[in-house]
């Protein structure tokens, strides 16, 4: 029988560095799955879905999540999630909204084996751009949203120490088995 995949998160507020690392880590070969809803936002009618219907959005995320998750059963070795589940319920949360019943079932079934990564408020770094319209104070307010999520579903993020590019991508190396 095969063992399941390797499955490690990237998380974390915006603007903390996770898009980089994620890049450099499928230029290293690792096998990455991006952040869906990066891929929401851009797509026509995704920011309007955002800001005036976030549970929406958070279920668009969920189903794009639980597909990228199926198809990670296909795979071997470690797969490198940007964001997970309860990333969506960070979300929710910091949006003053309830985690649907799905949501949080998924949350504590659907489980990531390996390391979750947090890229922590970095200000150094912190750019906003089209789809990270997010203040400063609202970037820091979402990470923690996001962390305290994932510590509610069990989980023990590792902070990405606040380096350049080419170290984070050391570490994760060091932390995620070949």
């Amino acid at each position: 029988m095969q063992a399941s995949p390797h499955r490690a998160v990237i998380t974390g507020g915006p603007g903390a560095g996770k898009s980089a690392l994620l890049e450099a880590t499928d230029t290293a070969g690792f096998l990455t799955v991006p952040e869906v809803a990066r891929d929401i936002l851009r797509a026509p009618g995704g920011m309007a879905l955002r800001d005036e219907n976030p549970l929406g959005f958070a279920e668009e995320m969920l189903a794009r999540e639980l597909a990228a998750y199926d198809e990670s059963r296909q795979h071997k070795g470690p797969i490198i999630f940007d964001r997970g589940f309860p990333d969506i319920a960070g979300f929710l949360d910091i949006s003053g909204l309830p985690v649907p019943a799905e949501l949080d079932r998924i949350c504590r079934i659907c489980r990531y084996d390996g390391p979750i990564f947090r890229a922590a408020p970095w200000k150094a770094i912190y750019l906003p751009d089209p789809e990270r319209i997010q203040t400063w104070d609202e970037a820091v307010a979402s990470d923690a949203a996001i962390i305290s999520a994932w510590r509610r579903y069990g989980y023990r993020p590792i902070d990405l120490p606040q380096v350049s590019v080419n170290q984070r991508l050391s570490f994760v190396k060091q932390h995620v088995a070949g």
